[in-house]
């Protein structure tokens, strides 16, 4: 029997261009099961849906409660699970590694910028991480982990006020040489795909935003894997801000 990460892992392997891996990002366990139903093969949690519904701010949610929101996504489930677990709440690689195991999780996000106030996935104040030191911190979560974990590091330049292409492309690099299974370089506009698809070695994670390309075409860009941030749990808002103004 296959375990679920080396499912997830194989995944991200032999994809046709234009037919990229999909992964919804559920924020509770109702809403993992939605997505399984409809045939997803795995999952992904997003950190600032996550927080949303739980009534915080993105990035403000206590280690523990984030834990234990993805812990009960997982649950629900029987298809694989990687979970947005941010910059990695200040711990030790080790016990990071060992709680998001206990969780049930197959897979991480791992940003490499600090934020601030509101620096989640739409934006907001932070700072780049020097890419040798996260580089550094890849190879211990990649040590602690061994095969237990897929790991999708992000890297947030774009995000940053850095739009150039090559400066994507060297902490990509560094991060992969480090143990990292896929790059997500957020907020990537879809023109620069291609390039980075070219500097890049490995799995390449881009998100879907309302408005934008569909995922496959994000995925005849260069792009592997398609997530989708907050934006599933904003349209399901949408909707549900539209009933409520038939009810009130």
């Amino acid at each position: 029997m296959v375990s679920p990460v080396a499912a997830l892992r194989a995944l991200h392997h032999d994809r046709a261009p234009g037919d990229p891996l999909v992964l919804p990002g559920p924020w509770d366990a109702a809403s993992a099961r939605v997505f399984e139903e409809a045939g997803s093969p795995a999952l992904a949690t997003p950190s600032a849906g996550i927080a949303l519904s739980l009534g915080y701010e993105d990035g403000q949610v206590p280690p523990g409660e984030m834990f234990a929101a993805i812990a009960r996504i997982v649950r629900s489930v029987s298809v694989p699970v990687s979970a947005d677990i941010e910059g990695g709440y200040g711990l030790p690689a080790k016990e990071l590694v060992e709680r998001l195991l206990e969780t049930g999780a197959v897979g991480c996000n791992l940003e490499d910028s600090v934020r601030g106030e509101g620096g989640g996935e739409g934006g907001g104040e932070g700072v780049l991480r020097e890419p040798a030191e996260q580089a550094d911190f890849l190879a211990e979560v990649r040590a602690a982990a061994g095969d237990r974990l897929f790991v999708n590091a992000r890297v947030d330049t774009f995000l940053r006020g850095v739009p150039e292409v090559a400066a994507a492309v060297e902490r990509a690099r560094l991060y992969v040489a480090a143990g990292a299974d896929c790059v997500y370089p957020i907020l990537a506009p879809p023109e620069a795909l291609p390039a980075l698809r070219a500097g890049i070695e490995g799995p390449l994670n881009a998100v879907a935003g309302a408005g934008g390309p569909s995922p496959q075409e994000l995925g005849k860009l260069g792009a592997t894997r398609i997530t989708f941030g907050p934006g599933l749990l904003h349209r399901s808002l949408g909707a549900l801000r539209d009933i409520a103004g038939e009810l009130v």
